[in-house]
Order: structure tokens, then C-alpha cells, then sequence
């Protein structure tokens, strides 16, 4: 089979839905995307396995070479949810306006895998099978948008081992050395409903929550205190009281109430033990009140992400780029490659400005720098032996 071109390539991975979302009503199957990487991969010489981690949830690994060094590039093949009706093209089909390619998963980050492969095809023409020294490994993920589960199931295999990994995500081409976790919670109070014209028929839940809510603000101004960091843009971590739903009618005393938060913190900050001092803080509240209380992660904690800024691969990369690496908010799958034992940074075209949004799109101008970013990293870590 003739190998699509990098246009066509972009246009059939987003022509492929492969949402992923905590409601299953809108949460599909990444299976269409991984077929597709599947075949062009094996077209070229790669060693393929899939690995399904849940149902209808796949990931691949696309081997060409061997050896125990060598080079990962890795990128998720699922999306975020969109809404159609705010978009001023098909989110399903790859339109070109003012020198932008619009899609659902243009740089967040479909549009990866067709550059990491245009990158790759000048070496194929050499000798062997790319005259590669040590391996070149296509990694692409399931379900990175709600509980990293293709990453995590990786991480627990062990199947990678003692690599170099760049992650694809859109970082405007410029290296990111280190970010913040993420937790998102979810807390529920349950109380008594009764008549509202008699407070004693009953035991509010809303009142419940408002204090909760205070305990939490108060322990984000804590934290806040006491961790900085001023390689961020944010410098402190971060809690976002998101939403929240309770009761039914106006003359009624609330009986439940429930709110989702997330909790964004820095690097050697844990998860585990802030989730635990929020359980022993926000305890004494609800007995306070007499309602019964339940915080829960809503997905399993994702730790925060850091490398020493000495790291070869990070220099390579800042020299490949012509940037000093730098610091993001938001939370990749690096510590589950990182966990692996594997040096990781985060590097991919595109803007995570539009990422998550309508009208998402990946610039024309930031393709031909991608390429010839990969195109070195692939020359230093496949085709050259280490010091």
C-alpha cells in the first residue's frame, strides 16, 4: 500500500472519533486510530503490538530496530468531547483556513503521529532497516484525557525499558522539563431533607457543604503558603472549586449535596498525603454539622512531573529548539513513562492555547520546525551511538 501523505494522515486520524469522557454515553473506542497508525507503521517496517488495557481501549507500540537505548516518541490517540454546533467547520473533517489545519485533535495531538512519521521516512532510505543503531519506538496511548489508563497500564507492564521519551503534547515546540499533578475529587454530604418552614425536620447538606467549601479555601490558602515554585507561571499549587449540585426544590431542607474540585500541586508535593489532609480537615466539619461525608478521587491521582534541568536529553532538545526548557500546568503521562526509567520531556507543535476548545487547530508554520526537531532527536538517540 502507498503510505498517505502527512495532510492525509491528519485527515484520516481526525476523521476518526476517539473521544474519550467520564460519561459513556459520549466516551468511545481509540481502536479506529490505532488501526490506522497500525498499518502505515507496519507499511514501513515496524514491529507492531497492540495492547488492549480496557475494553475498547488500545495502545500500540511500533518497534523498528533493537537494542536497549534509543528513542520513544509518544502522543495519545484519543480526544476531549467537543460541541459541534460552536465550531465553524466539521470537527471530523480537517479544514484549512489562514494557514491553520481546524479539527478535533489537530495539535491535541493527533497531528504528532503524522509529523513523528514524516520525520522518520528519510532514514528509511539508508541501509538495513534505517541503518538504526539502537530502536526507534512510535508509542501512542489510550484514554490520556480522563484516566490515563494506557499510560498507567504501560507503566505496570514495564514493557519499555531505559529509553529516551519525548511526549508529543502541543508545548509550541519548545521544551517542558517539568509540570504540576493533578487530583480532581469529588466530595459528598449527605444530609436530611425535611420541610423548609421547620429547620429542626431536617439537617441541610448545603450547609454542610458551604463550611466544607470554606475548610477547603482555607487549606488551598495553606498549601499555598508553604509551596511555591517560581519556574511556573502559577508558582503556588492550585484548588479550583469546579462544580457542584444539591437539593431539589426551595421549600425543601437540602438532603445531599456534591462538589468537584481539582487540586493541581508542584512537583514534591504528594497526592496521596494531601488527599489525606484534606480527609482529616474536612472530617470535624461534617460531624460539626451531623452529616455523613465522602471525599473521592473521581480518576486515580496523577503525580506532578519533574526532571533536572542537566538532563543530555533536555539539552539536545533545547539545542535542537533554540529554547531554555520550561515549566506547564497542565499534566501529561511523563511520570508513567518517567516511571519506567526512561529520560522524559515534553515536546510537540502546536498550542495548548487551543487545545480543549472550539475550533481547535494545529499552525502550518509549526510542522516543517517539528519535523526537523524529530529528525534530529531520531539522528542522536537511533542512528548514533551514545557516549
Amino acid at each position: 500500500m502507498a503510505l498517505p501523505s502527512l495532510r492525509q494522515q491528519i485527515e484520516q486520524l481526525i476523521a476518526s472519533p476517539s473521544v474519550s469522557c467520564t460519561r459513556a454515553d459520549l466516551d468511545m473506542s481509540n481502536r479506529g486510530v490505532i488501526e490506522l497508525l497500525e498499518g502505515w507503521l507496519s507499511h514501513l517496517g515496524f514491529a507492531t503490538e497492540v495492547m488492549e488495557v480496557a475494553p475498547g481501549k488500545y495502545n500500540l507500540i511500533a518497534t523498528l530496530g533493537s537494542g536497549p537505548g534509543g528513542l520513544v516518541l509518544a502522543g495519545h490517540t484519543d480526544t476531549v468531547p467537543c460541541n459541534e454546533e460552536k465550531w465553524q467547520s466539521n470537527p471530523f473533517r480537517v479544514t484549512e483556513r489562514d494557514q491553520k489545519l481546524y479539527g478535533l485533535g489537530s495539535c491535541d495531538m493527533k497531528g504528532f503521529f503524522a509529523v513523528a512519521i514524516e520525520a522518520l521516512l528519510p532514514f528509511l532510505e539508508q541501509p538495513g532497516p534505517a541503518g538504526f543503531k539502537e530502536p526507534l519506538i512510535i508509542l501512542a496511548t489510550a484514554d490520556e484525557e480522563c484516566s490515563m489508563i494506557g499510560a498507567r497500564a504501560l507503566a505496570e507492564s514495564g514493557r519499555l525499558k531505559a529509553r529516551k521519551a519525548v511526549i508529543g503534547e502541543p508545548t509550541s515546540l519548545r521544551p517542558i522539563y517539568q509540570h504540576k499533578g493533578i487530583m480532581m475529587n469529588g466530595l459528598r454530604i449527605t444530609g436530611q431533607a425535611g420541610h423548609s418552614s421547620n429547620p429542626a425536620l431536617g439537617n441541610s447538606a448545603m450547609e454542610a457543604m458551604h463550611s466544607v467549601m470554606t475548610e477547603l479555601m482555607d487549606f488551598r490558602q495553606d498549601i499555598q503558603s508553604r509551596y511555591r515554585n517560581a519556574d511556573f507561571t502559577v508558582q503556588v499549587p492550585t484548588l479550583n472549586l469546579g462544580c457542584i449540585h444539591g437539593g431539589d426544590n426551595p421549600n425543601r431542607i437540602c438532603g445531599q449535596c456534591e462538589l468537584e474540585f481539582d487540586l493541581r500541586a508542584l512537583p514534591g508535593m504528594d497526592n496521596d498525603e494531601l488527599f489525606a489532609q484534606m480527609q482529616q480537615r474536612l472530617q470535624p466539619v461534617a460531624e460539626r454539622h451531623n452529616v455523613k461525608f465522602e471525599l473521592y478521587p473521581l480518576f486515580p491521582h496523577i503525580p506532578a512531573f519533574s526532571n533536572q534541568r542537566e538532563l543530555e536529553l533536555i539539552q539536545t532538545c533545547e539545542r535542537l529548539t533554540g529554547h531554555s526548557a520550561e515549566s506547564v500546568a497542565f499534566a501529561t503521562e511523563g511520570p508513567f513513562l518517567q516511571k519506567m526509567g526512561m529520560e522524559t520531556l515534553i515536546l510537540g507543535p502546536g498550542s495548548i492555547d487551543q487545545a480543549h476548545q472550539p475550533d481547535e487547530f494545529l499552525a502550518l508554520d509549526q510542522i516543517e520546525p517539528a519535523v526537523r526537531i524529530l529528525r534530529g532527536l531520531i539522528k542522536r538517540y537511533c542512528l548514533q551511538t551514545e557516549a
